[in-house]
């Protein structure tokens, strides 16, 4: 299973040969691709050859391309990520109502739940609140649960004057974080076979991400607890960026096993994907802090 998170942050030239990608700066350095989960190019001074990016593509392996300030601006997405991309897309769009609706409302039961799993952690009182918030929970959420969580929840983590809306490096460094995890997502989707534009919740006609926006929505906590972490800050460094992109590598608990983030959610989107198929929610794995 593929694991290392490769960043390329200053001049370089990448190419391909035998099995490996070869990072030629002022020393040479060789990776073999089946090591790597993902790829992130964080500088505008790197070049790579057509080669490296077709072999990338075929291994299932995330690209993400970042801008001249090092934020995330584009990701590689293969056309056919399956063997059987056609059978699966049929099944996508033919996913029944009732069983979309279904895996929503786990989901989005799952994300107040590490909410208020992040909130005990810290000591906070407003987890008792989150937890009533569960107990409230409607089908398909519709008394929108999800909405009233997220004001409690991040005014307990940044103050009653936060808010999602603002221009601050608070929010700067919670999208750069969400990003990297929407990436990952996306390569899962696309490696099992599926459509990232077709969701079972959001449905933005301008959104190509829809499904990986639906299925990312447990893993927030995760960065909102990095993020915390970097408190008091005013600026949001390239420092804080590497410290987002080494996420992928944090360990928890899924499936009974102790596993990196990026596999986490390998095996999160798969279960998903899995359940919306078959029809069957119970097979969804949502992974745990490790307390």
């Amino acid at each position: 299973m593929s694991w290392r998170v490769v960043v390329i942050s200053q001049s370089a030239k990448l190419d391909y040969r035998l099995g490996r990608m070869v990072v030629r700066q002022k020393e040479k350095i060789e990776i073999n691709i089946s090591e790597i989960s993902t790829l992130i190019i964080a500088s505008t001074a790197v070049s790579l050859t057509v080669c490296l990016l077709a072999e990338l593509t075929k291994k299932k392996i995330k690209v993400i391309f970042c801008d001249e300030k090092w934020n995330p601006s584009s990701e590689l997405v293969a056309y056919y990520g399956s063997h059987d991309t056609s059978n699966k897309i049929r099944q996508q769009i033919q996913w029944k109502k009732e069983i979309k609706e279904a895996v929503w409302t786990e989901i989005v039961t799952e994300k107040i739940r590490k909410q208020k799993e992040l909130l005990q952690m810290l000591g906070k009182d407003e987890a008792s609140l989150l937890n009533q918030y569960i107990r409230e929970m409607t089908w398909n959420d519709e008394s929108n649960r999800e909405g009233h969580a997220a004001k409690v929840y991040f005014n307990a983590l940044f103050g009653m004057d936060f808010t999602r809306t603002s221009d601050s490096a608070i929010n700067a460094a919670l999208n750069y974080g969400y990003s990297i995890l929407l990436s990952s997502i996306n390569r899962e989707i696309v490696a099992c076979g599926y459509l990232t534009q077709v969701g079972i919740f959001h449905d933005n006609m301008f959104n190509q991400f829809n499904l990986s926006s639906d299925l990312m929505e447990p893993f927030r906590p995760i960065v909102d607890q990095q993020v915390l972490s970097f408190l008091p800050f005013n600026e949001f460094t390239k420092d804080h960026k590497t410290t987002l992109i080494d996420l992928l590598n944090k360990e928890l608990y899924i499936d009974g096993r102790k596993q990196y983030l990026n596999n986490a959610i390998k095996i999160y989107c798969k279960s998903v994907l899995d359940a919306l198929s078959d029809n069957n929610v119970s097979a969804i794995k949502f992974y745990q802090f490790e307390l």
